[in-house]
């Protein structure tokens, strides 16, 4: 990884950083990101009961915040009390910045009505705590846009962001009407990805959003290997690329559209966090 040439801020908004795999390195891991210039992080949340072990991390590291819901996959796990269980965390915590990931995966699930539920249950909490939502959306966007246009015609505009978009352009263009921010992650420097990449063109420059999920999908020249929110970096690059504007530019408009949704406070130096 090249180093950066100035001081650069940039958002890793979604990140998995308490999995196994980190746990014997967070604190090299952590002189990674900020190497690059990485203030803040957004640690999204597969299940409620893994939120302790994303607390222990947040607050071993001021940088890191928190989202608290439940992953798509995950919906069988859903009970009538997890509702309640997830307002009550996200009240726990005041690093709790947004509610997810939530959403939608027909890829690998067939429980298309389950998760249509929980989804919307989930949409629910968010509009109550007036917290963003952190939407995972796989092979199903047209659903998405389904469930997202009656939620927001029965209860008003949310705020939220669509995670390791993977959509074409006529896709993109669906959500950023409905007001969603739109976050790519290393999935974006894939040479085949080519409507990722058509999408990452046209994505207003004031929704536009990065990220790396890891440990999943992590960008050329770092694919095959364990990911890791150094590396969006590389994604914030490849954007850059694409748009043919200065990484400077891209660093700008996604950290502070990640401030905008998050309600975060930017830092004016590296190191700084609040």
């Amino acid at each position: 990884m090249r180093s950066v040439g100035k001081p650069m801020q940039l958002i890793d908004t979604h990140v998995h950083i308490n999995f196994d795999v980190f746990q014997s390195d967070l604190e090299q891991m952590r002189s990674r990101w900020q190497e690059v210039g990485v203030v803040k992080l957004v640690h999204a949340c597969v299940q409620p009961q893994d939120f302790p072990q994303m607390q222990a991390i947040a607050a071993r590291f001021p940088e890191v915040y928190l989202a608290v819901g439940l992953h798509p996959l995950d919906a069988q796990k859903w009970t009538a009390s997890m509702a309640d269980e997830i307002l009550s965390l996200a009240h726990s915590d005041p690093k709790v910045v947004a509610i997810g990931e939530m959403g939608l995966d027909f890829f690998k699930a067939e429980n298309w009505e389950h998760q249509k539920k929980v989804f919307e249950a989930q949409l629910a909490i968010a509009k109550k705590l007036k917290k963003p939502v952190i939407i995972h959306c796989r092979d199903a966007a047209a659903a998405m846009r389904d469930i997202l246009q009656e939620f927001c015609h029965r209860h008003g505009q949310i705020q939220g962001v669509m995670h390791c978009w993977s959509g074409n352009p006529q896709e993109t263009q669906w959500f950023v009407e409905l007001g969603l921010y739109i976050s790519f992650s290393g999935v974006v420097t894939f040479k085949n990805a080519i409507a990722v990449q058509e999408s990452a063109k046209i994505v207003p420059g004031d929704r536009l959003l990065i990220e790396t999920d890891c440990p999943f999908l992590a960008p050329i020249p770092k694919r095959g290997k364990r990911n890791e929110p150094a590396y969006v970096y590389h994604v914030a690059e490849s954007i850059a690329r694409l748009r043919n504007l200065p990484l400077e530019t891209i660093a700008s408009e996604t950290t502070q559209n990640a401030c905008r949704l998050f309600g975060f406070n930017l830092p004016h130096r590296l190191g700084e966090n609040n």
